[in-house]
């Protein structure tokens, strides 16, 4: 029997090539490129399995243009996939499966690292020693705030959302309240309250760090009704997905300090970055580092390896995603 073709659209570490050469016979594109509808329609009609990530626009369009696609898998490395139309795979006959777990640490170190970043205003002075302008230390220069005590709302408490509210409450003393589409018995933060309106939430809190996935049911869900009702002086972290929050009115907020801050990993049209953004100076802009370390990145790649493997042993694969 021939062994079942993969394709890998981005370059990733040499154990998960190696690991997923075991199983089928891959290509693996040498270039960071995203790709386009009419790419990813090409490569469901030519190969078995499509091991794609963030970026690539497996969206109906191109699932319509390959009519009669060869591909039965597509298995995502990254546990977000609404760059994926989930409905219009399923329609052809193709699973889909993802990458849950392995990015929990990872992007909940980042969140923490906004967090502390826009409070104590770090990017502004790391931007200050790079201009060769500082003039050295004196008692009221870049004035920040400190973070122990004071009240850290979650949006979404699942994986990371937890990982998020363990670091801030066990590390900084922070006290914890969150919002949760279902109800939370018990978070494993004690005193955590759960609020069931993202307005209150806003109101409570003194930071806030956005950990839901993408998609359409959560696109723009913190818009800006939800950003007036912030308290004064607060900071929004987002290491979600970009189209969580409603970009324009996130700048208006920042702009007329209904925000104090802001600290972004992901962005709604990324890579794109508005200009109105950059310009700002309380903020804390990442280029998407939420998973980047070699030991995260390797651990995705080989659990979207098990996806396969176990799909092509005649075996339901342990992430497969379902609608």
């Amino acid at each position: 029997m021939a062994r079942p073709t993969l394709l890998i659209t981005r370059p990733l570490p040499q154990p998960v090539f190696q690991a997923a050469q075991e199983v089928c016979d891959v290509i693996m594109c040498p270039e960071n490129l995203p790709f386009s509808e009419d790419a990813i329609a090409m490569a469901l009609v030519e190969h078995d399995a499509i091991l794609p990530t963030l970026g690539d626009r497996l969206t109906r369009a191109a699932f319509d243009a390959a009519r009669r696609p060869k591909c039965r898998l597509i298995a995502n490395f990254g546990v977000g996939f609404n760059h994926i139309d989930i409905a219009a795979a399923e329609a052809r006959g193709i699973s889909v499966t993802n990458t849950p777990g392995a990015v929990t640490d990872a992007t909940a170190d980042i969140a923490m690292t906004l967090i502390l970043m826009t409070a104590r205003r770090a990017g502004e002075g790391e931007r200050l020693v790079r201009s060769g302008q500082w003039g050295g230390w004196h008692p009221t220069q870049l004035l920040g705030r400190h973070i122990g005590g004071k009240t850290l709302g979650i949006v979404g408490m699942g994986r990371i959302g937890r990982a998020v509210a363990r670091r801030a409450y066990f590390g900084f003393g922070m006290k914890i309240v969150f919002f949760n589409r279902s109800s939370v018995q018990d978070c494993g933060i004690p005193g955590a309250q759960q609020v069931d309106r993202l307005e209150l939430l806003f109101a409570q809190s003194d930071f806030i760090s956005v950990n839901v996935p993408g998609g359409a049911e959560n696109r723009h869900l913190i818009s800006a009704d939800i950003l007036r009702a912030a308290r004064p002086g607060s900071i929004l972290v987002n290491t979600a997905r970009g189209d969580v929050i409603d970009e324009q009115a996130l700048i208006e907020a920042l702009e007329t300090n209904m925000l104090s801050g802001a600290g972004l990993d992901v962005y709604e049209h990324e890579p794109q970055v508005p200009t109105a953004l950059r310009r700002l100076e309380n903020v804390v802009l990442l280029p998407h580092l939420g998973t980047n370390s070699l030991a995260v990145r390797t651990q995705m790649g080989l659990m979207a390896v098990d996806n396969i493997r176990a799909f092509f042993s005649g075996q339901k694969p342990p992430n497969l995603i379902r609608t």
